[in-house]
């Protein structure tokens, strides 16, 4: 048993990952939050494009869907303008989903209304923000 003084340097027949990408995929992993969120995105944007085929809304709200997919996965490369675009998307859902419970009290509506808050304020952290480029 051998014990290598340099575990770091890549074996015979790899090669050695960019510096930039490694790092952004550990800055990535350490805020968990930011991924969760981006599914949460993708899962939205699904349900509209299948609320668009069944006819429960216009097809205008394909837009609504595109725009989710590309916060997404703006937020997974840590983009700012994602960041942004998905800080506007939940709050604005926050606000959509927690109106609809006051007028109708469903409360898988009051569920989604708190569930989108806690991503907004996931998002708005400065730990997060720092992240961001």
């Amino acid at each position: 048993m051998s014990a290598d003084a340099n575990t770091n340097t890549p074996g015979p027949g790899t090669a050695p990952a960019p510096a930039a990408q490694k790092s952004q995929l550990s800055s990535l992993l350490k805020l968990p939050g930011l991924i969760a969120i981006s599914f949460y995105m993708l899962l939205l944007s699904c349900a509209t494009v299948v609320s668009v085929m069944n006819r429960h809304t216009g097809f205008l709200y394909l837009v609504f869907s595109v725009l989710f997919i590309t916060g997404a996965l703006g937020l997974l490369l840590l983009l700012r303008w994602a960041w942004a675009l998905t800080l506007a998307a939940v709050a604005i859902l926050a606000g959509s989903f927690l109106w609809q419970f006051s007028l109708q009290h469903s409360y898988p509506s009051l569920v989604q209304g708190l569930l989108n808050l806690l991503f907004f304020l996931y998002l708005v952290r400065t730990d997060v923000r720092e992240k961001l480029r």
